[in-house]
């Protein structure tokens, strides 16, 4: 064979079998981490809301799309520790659960995307230099904790007209809690009504909280958004219920359990809707340029099972606002 001939030889081989080899290279699947305060049971449903949100949007978990699922089970200590371990695996994406998570994955990474799906005030909390322009590696959606903290206290007010002491239970270490308090001053002053702080770190400091409320005469309950409380809500709504007193808790979930009401951004809503950060992150986008999403949904239910318990009538007018009505 000569030389010539050989050459289209060669070429015809490498022609033929290119496409082949090409068609043999794995497809490098992303990996995208879901970082929880709480536990795998507390946050079913959000978990299905992101991943309706990602099928909404052609991924498929296992084909082309792997998400990790990290949890803290409430131990916020752990959340570092987690973050960690998120950012040796290399995932392309952090998407979190709340202020406790979005801090701890900042302190991991400065350098892989993170997805906040339900902060309480970013700005506040130091995550973003502004909602229109995050600045940094992290961007998502906001809940407006903050705002909506105070309007809860003023339904409080129209259910029990005559209230004058409300014990308020939160984490002291989370993030948002700051803000959160801030805009409970301001309403608390107008309303004219006095707030005893209770700190929930962990689970034991439950009952605790409630023997003060007690102490202090509360008169009804306001609970903050917290992985501990979210984590022990079936302990929280029955101590609620054994001191006979009216509450508002911070989402649907509370409301599911047994509790009285709850006003708020829709949780789910706010997972689902993620997704579409992820998409847009993997497809090029950088958070920095992609603006933080405030709350669209939002969700009044009233339990009138839970008021019964506790021998209390709603009001018709507050009756006739609510978005779902448990009987």
């Amino acid at each position: 064979m000569n030389s010539k001939s050989l050459f289209w030889l060669l070429t015809t081989v490498l022609l033929t079998t290119a496409p082949l080899a090409e068609a043999q290279q794995p497809k490098t699947v992303p990996r995208v981490a879901r970082l929880y305060s709480g536990s795998p049971s507390a946050t079913t449903d959000r978990t299905g809301a992101f991943q309706e949100g990602l099928r909404e949007l052609a991924y498929m978990e296992g084909k082309n799309i792997v998400v990790e699922y990290r949890y803290a089970d409430g131990k916020l200590g752990r959340l570092p520790a987690l973050a960690a371990e998120l950012v040796r695996l290399k995932v392309n994406i952090i998407v979190t659960s709340g202020s406790a998570a979005t801090g701890a994955a900042k302190e991991a990474t400065t350098t892989i995307p993170i997805v906040m799906t339900n902060d309480a005030d970013p700005v506040a909390e130091g995550f973003v230099a502004s909602l229109a322009r995050p600045g940094g590696n992290i961007t998502g959606l906001s809940t407006l904790a903050p705002e909506i903290s105070g309007k809860q206290l003023e339904i409080l007010k129209e259910v029990v007209p005559r209230l004058s002491r409300v014990a308020v239970l939160g984490n002291s270490t989370e993030p948002s809690y700051a803000p959160i308090l801030k805009e409970l001053e301001l309403a608390a002053g107008a309303l004219k009504v006095m707030l005893q702080y209770l700190d929930v770190q962990n689970p034991k400091d439950i009952e605790t909280a409630f023997r003060d409320a007690r102490k202090g005469r509360a008169e009804a309950v306001l609970v903050l958004p917290s992985p501990v409380l979210t984590s022990h809500r079936t302990q929280v709504v029955d101590l609620v219920v054994k001191n006979r007193l009216p509450a508002i808790y911070p989402d649907n979930r509370w409301v599911d359990t047994g509790g009285l009401m709850t006003y708020s951004a829709s949780i789910t809503d706010l997972d689902r809707r993620a997704a579409t950060f992820v998409d847009k992150i993997l497809k090029g986008r950088k958070p920095a340029d992609l603006p933080v999403e405030q709350p669209i949904k939002f969700e009044f239910i009233i339990n009138l099972n839970a008021a019964k318990q506790i021998g209390l009538t709603i009001p018709p007018n507050v009756l006739v606002r609510a978005d779902k009505v448990i009987k």
